[in-house]
């Protein structure tokens, strides 16, 4: 492990204790009225998952120079709609999966309705979450996060998604989809972050807005490559489901090397582009090479 490995290590640790005891901190607690509601609501957020999101957020905030505790709205907020989006993805209605994050699926755990009511819930408290923070951006905060979370964003990949299920796409197809799918949130963490300070430049926005893009796709790529030759256990997720439900995929499109190719190319890229910025960029840095080296 290099000593530029080692200190993210240490950064990401950090952040991702932070980020856990936010998310607890603004979760009702079991015990308040509705208690199952409430406890549902708190075993399919906390205690799991890589928190990529959230140090996304608390990386371009520091980029941005802003306090860490300033950007802990930022960060608890993507990451309640992310937990919302895996809650409704497991659904049988959606991709069905009995497992998330090594453990039985909200609605396997409690039942359908439950989990329908958890995601609901989950999405208004992250708004709820920019809302009171009083940052001087936080409008266009929930601007970004609600755009990426409709229609034009993963609500709309996800239909997508649904319709092109035993469909062969073409790889521009491919691509918009996961774009709105994964992209757009991964997109809207890193933007939430910089919006946490008092004024963003607007080539800041553009760099973060590029790098990104770079890793929402990256990062679909990598869960593609890893649906393809990780077990379940490894991934906390049922492993090979793509390929039985006939799903096209960077590895079924472009082969598992030339899939593993196109991610390189991209973290070649978001190297490029934070170099401009010296130390300051470590943390993006060190998350494009977790984003694109993960085994999990």
């Amino acid at each position: 492990m290099t000593t530029a490995e080692f200190v993210f290590d240490r950064w990401a640790a950090s952040h991702q204790q932070r980020i856990e005891h936010v998310l607890s901190r603004v979760l009702p607690e079991d015990t308040a009225l509705p208690p199952r509601l409430h406890a549902a609501m708190r075993y399919a957020v906390l205690g799991g998952g890589k928190r990529v999101r959230a140090l996304l957020s608390y990386a371009a905030a520091e980029l941005a120079g802003t306090p860490v505790l300033t950007a802990d709205p930022s960060a608890a907020a993507v990451e309640l709609i992310h937990a919302f989006s895996l809650v409704h993805d497991d659904m049988p209605c959606m991709d069905d999966d009995d497992l998330r994050r090594g453990k039985p699926s909200c609605h396997k755990q409690y039942d359908d309705a439950t989990a329908l009511l958890v995601g609901d819930a989950l999405q208004s408290l992250a708004f709820e979450c920019l809302a009171e923070s009083q940052a001087p951006q936080a409008l266009k905060q929930i601007q970004v996060l609600a755009r990426a979370t409709g229609s034009r964003g993963m609500c709309g990949g996800q239909s997508l998604d649904l319709q092109s299920t035993g469909q062969q796409l073409s790889l521009t197809a491919l691509e918009q989809m996961h774009q709105h799918k994964t992209g757009a949130l991964i997109e809207a963490a890193t933007l939430l972050g910089a919006y946490a300070a008092n004024q963003t430049p607007l080539p800041l926005i553009n760099t973060l807005t590029t790098y990104s893009r770079h890793m929402g796709l990256a990062f679909q790529v990598v869960d593609d490559i890893l649906d393809a030759t990780a077990d379940s256990q490894t991934l906390g997720k049922t492993a090979g489901k793509d390929a039985r439900q006939a799903k096209s995929t960077y590895v079924s499109l472009l082969g598992l090397e030339a899939a593993r190719t196109l991610v390189n190319q991209l973290h070649e890229h978001t190297r490029a582009l934070l170099a401009p910025y010296g130390q300051a960029a470590d943390p993006l840095r060190g998350i494009a090479h977790f984003i694109c080296e993960r085994s999990f």
